[in-house]
């Protein structure tokens, strides 16, 4: 145990360089999962209308599905894997890690299935339209064939960064992406398939990224897999489950929340000047493009994730408080740029997604302006319950998790509007953002301040 410590360099290299090392590929990972929906966001917008984007808007719950499955078997995977390597116990890591690989595949499966047999109902529920539903119909239609692959790939590149190959991990979410952007424009606008090509862009694009998943697994992983270990075991699939229940409950909330808004935004839309198709669609362009910051800002998490697994595993608890610090820093300043850039140039934002008319861009520019204004410290959030879930904290990730998308966020969305109308839609966020980061900030702060007593204690042992 002591041997394994001190050699691997998640226990030994200067934080600063190791971060790095980590949180750049999951950045670039991240944004590149961003790239997506935001790439079919701007061709569909460009290419089919304002519908399109109403559309991708509407469907968006079923990937919000997908990676919910993928985030709660491989950040629970990869969590696990950590800390029991730091802890010297290799042979568990490696059966925990196979466990979740093959739950990965099964999951895949069940989803696509059960949203292709349930389509129809569950795009109303999601919020569509009678005009905005053939598009959403054909765009989910497609993309539920290549659930199983986003799945494995979401779920899949956790595991193989904590299999320290952030590098590998990147790559094989930055093929699928660049197929994908490849695609769109020639599906779309060359062959004349509207909404369907961008539909098809995208599965191809997460099939190729599956494939070299599978192969890191096959070929160049560092942990030793034997086909016994990927028969499932209930002491595994839960541990998996308590370390990732936290990402999942936070996807599944995202998902409660979209669709409440959707259905806010179709109903009080109606009774103003808008209508309903022009609030559904300004959404949908504005939450892709702060799925930008919040992808640099995840990233940072899962970077930072193996570093605090594994010390907080050894009881290296200054170093684990040392790389959240530095991950602090980093969201901190990354997320004032954004704030400029939202507040600033909405307007500009939004027209790379589409034409619309002006009651469109006025909507679409005030929605920007109140909805994200918290941006400048919106970092801070996810990136904790990451960290609280990597050093095996999971009430805390959970709750983390819950508070500002359900907690205070849902009841706003449904009281606010009541109200004010529409506008209680956009002054919801801002505001449930602020109590969520009070008591996050009180909690790492507490957090840290434990792991520096225990740390006092060995050092005087």
């Amino acid at each position: 145990m002591t041997i394994q410590q001190n050699t691997n360099p998640l226990a030994t290299a200067p934080v600063g360089k190791l971060i790095a090392k980590f949180a750049i590929p999951a950045i670039i990972s991240m944004l590149v999962s961003a790239l997506y929906n935001i790439v079919d966001q701007i061709f569909i917008g460009q290419g089919v209308g304002m519908l399109g984007n109403a559309a991708t808007n509407v469907a968006f719950p079923v990937t919000t599905i997908c990676t919910s499955i993928g985030l709660l078997l491989g950040i629970g995977g990869a969590s696990n894997f950590n800390l029991e390597s730091g802890a010297g116990e290799v042979k568990k890591a490696e059966e925990i890690a196979a466990n979740a690989i093959s739950s990965l595949i099964n999951s895949g499966v069940i989803i696509a299935v059960v949203i292709l047999v349930l389509i129809k109902p569950l795009l109303f529920l999601f919020g569509a339209t009678d005009a905005v539903y053939p598009y959403a119909v054909d765009y989910t239609g497609i993309t539920a064939l290549g659930i199983p692959f986003l799945i494995f790939t979401t779920g899949g590149s956790h595991l193989i960064r904590a299999d320290r190959s952030p590098k590998f991990s990147m790559f094989c979410t930055v093929v699928g992406a660049i197929i994908n952007t490849i695609l769109d424009p020639i599906f779309i606008f060359v062959f004349g398939w509207g909404i369907k090509g961008a539909a098809w862009a995208t599965i191809i694009g997460q099939f190729v990224s599956a494939l070299l998943v599978l192969f890191y697994f096959v070929k160049l992983k560092n942990m030793k897999l034997e086909m016994a270990m990927f028969r499932p075991r209930a002491q595994y699939l839960k541990m998996i489950a308590r370390l990732g229940v936290a990402a999942f409950i936070n996807q599944i909330a995202m998902l409660i929340v979209q669709i409440v808004m959707n259905n806010t935004l179709r109903y009080y839309g109606a009774n103003s000047i808008y209508g309903s198709d022009i609030p559904l669609a300004c959404v949908g362009v504005i939450m892709k493009v702060n799925m930008i910051f919040m992808a640099i800002c995840i990233g940072i998490s899962q970077g930072c994730q193996p570093i605090w697994g594994f010390n907080y595993g050894a009881e290296n608890f200054e170093r684990v408080r040392k790389t959240y610090k530095w991950s602090v820093t980093w969201c901190t300043g990354i997320a004032v740029v954004f704030f400029v850039c939202f507040q600033l140039f909405p307007r500009q934002i939004v027209s790379i997604f589409g034409t619309g008319s002006e009651v469109y861009f006025q909507f679409a520019e005030r929605f920007f302006r109140i909805n994200l204004f918290m941006t400048f410290a919106n970092g801070i959030q996810p990136m904790s319950s990451g960290f609280f879930t990597s050093i095996g904290k999971a009430k805390l990730g959970i709750v983390t998790a819950l508070t500002r998308q359900v907690l205070f966020l849902l009841p706003m969305l449904i009281l606010f509007p009541i109200l004010w109308g529409i506008d209680g839609v956009m002054y919801a966020a801002p505001i449930a953002d602020f109590i969520a980061l009070v008591l996050v900030v009180w909690f790492a702060a507490r957090e840290l301040k434990t792991m520096r007593i225990e740390q006092n204690k060995i050092t005087l042992n």
